[in-house]
């Protein structure tokens, strides 16, 4: 028998073969096929080229290659429609076993989601982003398409300079803005320049606590309350505290305005640094938003922000509005060249901003996530009227407030139903004392337009005690799930607290 050997190097078809060995060549030809999906290079859906170009190509007779395919499709290994060619069918992906992992516990993905944080993906305005992106496109000097500055796309700074004196009464020249990749981004480049220790919220974003730790930055808490954090309990040792002014994260409300003021004396006494995350000051429902602390002080507040929650987390852009000191120092920390934005997308949003769109989106956002709102305030009052909501005057989450020791077995209910939510003792920094139990005072808010016309506090409150909850994310679900993801978290709630018993009678003084 003659030896034949070819390697097939196809043109057009991108589709390397090499056929080795002795005997039929249309068996030599079936044999590579079916090492090639096998193997994996061949996936599933791949569509091969036509038995002609591969005949030419391999120096074969075209009825060789023709019944070659046509054997192989009636084993199984490949599919072949009227009008779309022959394919790898979706049912021969490669055979070769894989060893996973086993995990001590398979979680069901839940059914539905009221966890916070992520807005409804299915509202991204695709439309009006398109017709962003062309302009910028179009418009985008040169440079753009170059090493990118690490300060960020001046088109966009200039953009964000005049929306945020416009919406959030921050004073700032662009030079002033420094562009990230999001809120935590920023955070890691603050912990870097600044260094630690700092002071946090009592409850917060672990995640945030976690990646300042990882920087070498430790946290301690401070106390919150319906007034928000506990301002007073700063030191000289704390070189920064991380707030959540607008509305304070996750239990809601915005901070005092005696404190806006005494954590600013603070900054300019000590040094210190007061980092604002405005994770969603632009969405506040039953009053106007509340400004941004920074421009009390612009010296002595760093102000961080993104579109994670207006737009997308996926476009990847935030932003810092710095003191005119840390604003070099920041740049250096990110490395000579933007490696974390896109310019296109910088570029995209600067004339989303500046066209009116992102406007019209924020509004239309803030009536949706209202009407979201009404309807968990709603459903509850219908079907839970003794579960308290709190935190509701703005953001996209809600605190429903649970009896004393309820929190977890209200979230094992919740996966039962098929619902993933969270507890808010997830949020409780490690570092707070817990008193397990403790009745939780009542808070400004507890309905849509409750707390918002009065109710001042002092601002040396007392400390609220630690509390059971739910967070509940209600802007996640598609418009279409969420009235069943309302359904599930109404039918995980904890039943009505059976009234305390009398006390007994006491006996009459004696005389």
């Amino acid at each position: 028998m003659n030896s034949w050997v070819n390697s097939a190097e196809i043109l057009g078809s991108d589709l390397p073969l090499e056929l080795s060995g002795t005997g039929n060549r249309r068996a030599l030809l079936m044999d590579a096929l079916r090492e090639a999906v096998r193997s994996g290079r061949l996936a599933p859906g791949t569509r091969l080229p036509p038995y002609r170009s591969l005949a030419a190509d391999l120096g074969l007779a075209r009825n060789t290659v023709a019944d070659a395919y046509a054997e192989l499709v009636a084993e199984g290994w490949l599919a072949a429609r009227q009008g779309s060619g022959t394919r790898v069918a979706e049912r021969a992906a490669p055979v070769t076993p894989v060893h996973r992992a086993r995990t001590p516990e398979r979680v069901a993905r839940p059914v539905h989601d009221l966890v916070q944080g992520q807005p409804d993906p299915s509202v991204f305005p695709r439309t009006a982003w398109l017709a962003s992106a062309r302009r910028a496109l179009a418009a985008a000097p040169d440079d753009a398409f170059g090493p990118g500055d690490p300060h960020g796309r001046p088109e966009l700074r200039r953009a964000l300079a005049g929306y945020l004196a416009r919406v959030r009464g921050v004073r700032a020249a662009p030079e002033r803005i420094v562009l990230c990749s999001g809120a935590a981004h920023g955070l890691r480049l603050l912990a870097d320049v600044v260094g630690g220790p700092w002071a946090a919220e009592e409850y917060g974003l672990p995640f945030h606590r976690e990646l300042l730790a990882s920087h070498g930055v430790g946290t301690r808490p401070l106390g919150v309350d319906a007034d928000g954090a506990r301002v007073d309990g700063l030191t000289r040792r704390d070189r920064a505290v991380l707030l959540t002014p607008a509305h304070q994260f996750p239990t809601g409300g915005p901070l005092h305005p005696a404190r806006r003021a005494a954590v600013v004396d603070w900054a300019r006494a000590t040094g210190g640094l007061v980092v604002e995350d405005d994770y969603d000051g632009e969405f506040r429902y039953d009053r106007q938003p509340v400004g941004a602390v920074q421009g009390l002080d612009p010296e002595h507040v760093v102000l961080v922000g993104s579109v994670s929650k207006s737009l997308s987390p996926a476009l990847r852009i935030g932003w810092m509005v710095l003191p005119q000191r840390l604003v070099a120092p920041v740049v250096a920390a990110k490395g000579e060249r933007e490696q974390f934005s896109s310019a296109t997308e910088q570029l995209t949003l600067a004339d989303f901003i500046d066209s009116g769109a992102y406007d019209r989106q924020v509004r239309r956002m803030r009536q949706r996530h209202r009407r979201r709102r009404d309807q968990l305030v709603a459903a509850l009052h219908a079907r839970a009227p003794h579960v308290r909501v709190t935190g509701i005057a703005a953001g996209l989450h809600a605190v429903l407030e649970l009896p004393p020791g309820t929190e977890r077995s209200a979230v094992r209910a919740a996966a039962w139903q098929g619902l993933a939510v969270e507890g808010i003792g997830d949020y409780l920094h490690p570092g707070a004392e817990h008193s397990p139990g403790a009745e939780h005072s009542p808070g400004a808010e507890h309905s849509p337009r409750a707390g918002e016309a009065g109710a001042v506090r002092a601002p040396d409150a007392s400390p609220v005690p630690h509390r059971d909850g739910l967070v509940v994310g209600y802007a996640t679900p598609a418009e279409s799930a969420y009235p069943e993801a309302l359904d599930a978290l109404c039918r995980s709630l904890p039943p009505v607290s059976p009234p305390p018993a009398p006390a007994p009678p006491q006996p009459p003084a004696a005389p």
